[in-house]
């Protein structure tokens, strides 16, 4: 790749796709991307709409920025552009390799510098990558791009519709493969990797009150499987906030972490509330809010206030056990109605605000009940 003060040269393969539209696909530094190309806000004037891009989100190219300058990753996501006719393409000339496929036709590449506002590329796809890369300690970040000729708008338009309606990977797909994952992840990310394989080992060892019960994406439709991982892990995600997470003194750094003792803590609060409520545990969501998210969340979110008391005690197992016997005359998991929620037992849904009361209802109940009598 070269430039002068005037274009842009890269090493490019050229095909056509559609009518006769040429398309490239060729290699750039990333902080070059916004030096030749646009970002078309959507807008309206008084007559009609203008472009179609979103309005920056500053916390995701914060995100991207920290993962690229996390140390030597991989990031082979490519940019898609729009690519003005005004570009030049010259191909290559030499002996072509026996048993070629004719796929495309390799030259260089000249794309013209512009000031902002009129440069001879738009961004269809890819816009917060790109500002990252702009933003990025190591400027000279190697980037794929795939450039399609043409000025209409309506065709830019088309393809970011196509390139962004197709549906994003499933959050619990994405949440089962991050223990498998060693290299560095974006924060976002790397957050659920110990919580999800928390989540594993709860599902697979036989002495876990939780084991063949959690539904995972690579589950082929066990019958079994009753409990949401999504909302297991996000009560894991929150007994590890420190300072009061059940799970928080057994985390320090990522790299010293203490998964077993963290297993054994889970699997000791669930083994007693499993054995305090058989009646509700191993149902259906649709038999057993227990079992449904809102269950599981509101009793992760116990989980802290009773491992903080249990974990000062002689006894912590028993200690757990007793404040749950305490509570089991008050909960309606499978039948009946909430005392001073005003809601029955099947009313309660997976949303913020039941999880919110019903959590909040049993931890004010446990307090209550918790305190020596006089």
């Amino acid at each position: 790749m070269t430039e002068d003060f005037e274009s842009l040269v890269v090493r490019a393969v050229r095909t056509q796709q559609g009518e006769g539209i040429d398309v490239y696909a060729f290699f750039l530094f990333g902080s070059d991307l916004t030096r030749i190309a646009d970002i078309s806000r959507i807008h309206r004037d008084e007559r009609e709409l203008k472009g179609f891009q979103r309005k920056e989100i500053r916390s995701h190219v914060r995100s991207i920025v920290e993962f690229l300058d996390s140390g030597p990753v991989l990031f082979p996501n490519a940019i898609t552009l729009a690519l003005s006719p005004e570009i030049r393409f010259e191909p290559s000339r030499g002996p072509k390799p026996n048993g070629l496929a004719e796929v495309g036709v390799s030259g260089t590449l000249t794309i013209p510098f512009r000031t902002e506002g009129d440069r001879a590329a738009w961004i269809v796809d890819g816009q917060q990558r790109s500002l990252a890369l702009a933003k990025a300690k190591n400027s000279r970040f190697p980037v794929p791009v795939i450039g399609f000729v043409s000025r209409d708008l309506q065709i830019h338009r088309e393809q970011f519709i196509l390139v962004n309606k197709v549906k994003a990977l499933d959050v619990r797909l994405i949440n089962e493969l991050l223990p498998e994952v060693g290299s560095l992840l974006p924060k976002d990310l790397a957050v659920n990797r110990l919580p999800s394989e928390l989540c594993n080992l709860l599902n697979r060892q036989p002495k876990s009150p939780f084991y063949k019960l959690i539904k995972r994406a690579s589950d082929t439709g066990d019958e079994s499987s009753v409990v949401s991982d999504t909302a297991l892990i996000a009560a894991i995600k929150q007994n590890l906030r420190p300072p009061l997470g059940a799970l928080s003194q057994y985390k320090h750094l990522p790299e010293t972490a203490n998964p077993d003792a963290m297993y054994e803590t889970l699997t000791l609060y669930w083994s007693a509330v499993r054995d305090t409520f058989p009646h509700a545990w191993g149902k259906s969501p649709s038999e057993s809010r227990l079992m449904h998210s809102a269950g599981i969340k509101a009793m992760g979110s116990l989980m802290d206030q009773v491992m903080l008391r249990a974990d000062s005690s002689e006894d912590p197992d028993a200690e757990v056990r007793e404040a749950l016997q305490r509570l089991e005359p008050y909960c309606a998991w499978t039948e009946g109605a909430w005392e001073n929620l005003g809601l029955a037992w099947n009313d309660i849904q997976g949303t913020p605000q039941h999880i919110s009361k019903l959590a909040d209802h049993l931890i004010q109940l446990d307090r209550k009940l918790s305190r020596p009598s006089r």
